[in-house]
């Protein structure tokens, strides 16, 4: 049996299941390992791999390389502002006019992102109604388009040196917005799973080359403009130990790597440890080799794909069945393992996402070794929705 299994179970013997909880001690494995690859670089956190605000300030004190947040919605960034977060950047861009207008009041420490004439336009308008600034970072589009292939994401319009030029254009139109910084995600690098394709890593490997030479064109491009820039913003969790050796970057967000799922698995020159986990107690045995535990069906968003379905972790045997999968309410798993299970045993899965697991949980357990050290509240558990 397991050693993690039966230090996971004693600790939670007393808490309710289905149950949200982290091993600390992987957890702060994993700071440090983030710590250790940032090389020169600042470390901005990724609230959406995140999603509590007690574990967003246990990271930012662990290390002084830890500096900023990026955000996913406005009100998520305008919230965590009133609760004394700085240095915070939106990772997309929004449209919504009434959060801008509460933005308007006060817009210190919260950085807009941007990549259209359209968005320059809207926050040109409601600065100027407002009597403010705003402060917008630009994101640039860092894929790589092959015959045939976009290897990446659709998300910037700025693609090439002229959209920057034309971008850059119309911001001379727009005296209440300040560019501060540039954001590149190589979402190719950061978020494809490569352990399993040759062609992926070349690819990789070939994409890398080029979007390096790319970013320090748009950002040269930028700064002759007469930006002065106090942000280079790239990179990700999977692509860390390359985005940090580009001399323009000046920061790298990373947010999955502290939580560690499965996703994360599938890397080749990195392993992380598992830190986040749920539990799910078993409530039913249909056949002498099948065990039904409560819920368990929260699957990942993006591409649909088998490994956007959580993973039954401990004790090992497990495995989701074919035709069944994850369910709403409940799941059957079949069992092939040597520990005994009985009705009211505790299952331990693994989420394929960081973080998209809290939006179904209040509370996290934070456990070490086989004891409770702390329980703290979700986005969610703070009565929060953002997404």
């Amino acid at each position: 049996m397991s050693p993690l299994y039966s230090q996971f179970t004693e600790a939670l013997s007393s808490s309710s299941s289905p149950g949200l909880f982290i091993d600390q001690e992987a957890l702060d494995k994993n700071i440090k390992w983030v710590v250790s690859n940032a090389g020169s670089k600042k470390i901005r956190i990724a609230t959406k791999s995140i999603r509590s605000v007690e574990i967003l300030k246990y990271i930012l004190q662990s290390n002084s390389i830890f500096q900023g947040l990026m955000t996913y919605s406005l009100e998520e960034a305008l919230w965590l502002r009133s609760l004394g977060f700085k240095d915070i950047l939106m990772g997309y861009p929004t449209w919504d006019r009434n959060q801008l207008i509460d933005l308007a009041k006060n817009p210190s420490d919260i950085i807009l992102m941007v990549d259209r004439i359209e968005h320059l336009e809207l926050l040109e308008d409601l600065a100027q109604r407002h009597q403010c600034h705003f402060s917008i970072c630009v994101d640039i589009d860092l894929s790589m388009d092959l015959p045939g292939l976009r290897f990446g994401v659709y998300r910037s319009k700025i693609h090439t040196p002229t959209a920057v030029k034309k971008f850059l254009h119309h911001l001379r139109n727009s005296p209440h917005l300040k560019l501060v910084g540039v954001m590149g995600y190589e979402a190719q690098i950061a978020g494809v799973m490569d352990d399993s394709s040759k062609l992926i890593q070349a690819l990789k490997k070939l994409s890398l080359n080029q979007l390096q030479k790319r970013r320090e064109q748009f950002v040269k491009l930028i700064q002759k403009a007469g930006h002065n820039l106090a942000i280079v913003n790239g990179g990700g969790t999977g692509s860390l130990r390359h985005t940090t050796k580009e001399s323009v970057v000046t920061e790298v967000t990373v947010g999955s790597a502290f939580y560690a799922p499965v996703l994360f698995d599938h890397y080749v020159d990195f392993k992380l440890t598992p830190a986040m986990f749920f539990s799910a107690p078993i409530v039913r045995k249909p056949t002498e080799s099948i065990y039904t535990v409560l819920g368990g069906g929260y699957i990942a968003s993006g591409s649909t794909d088998l490994i956007k379905q959580p993973t039954p972790y401990l004790p090992e045997g497990l495995t989701l069945l074919k035709h069944e999968g994850a369910g709403e309410v409940q799941t059957p798993l079949k069992y092939i393992g040597k520990k005994k299970l009985s009705v009211g045993d505790l299952v331990i899965f693994r989420h394929a996402k960081a973080a998209e697991v809290c939006e179904r949980f209040n509370q996290i357990t934070l456990i070490r070794k086989n004891q409770i050290e702390n329980v703290v509240k979700t986005y969610r558990g703070e009565g929060k929705c953002f997404l």
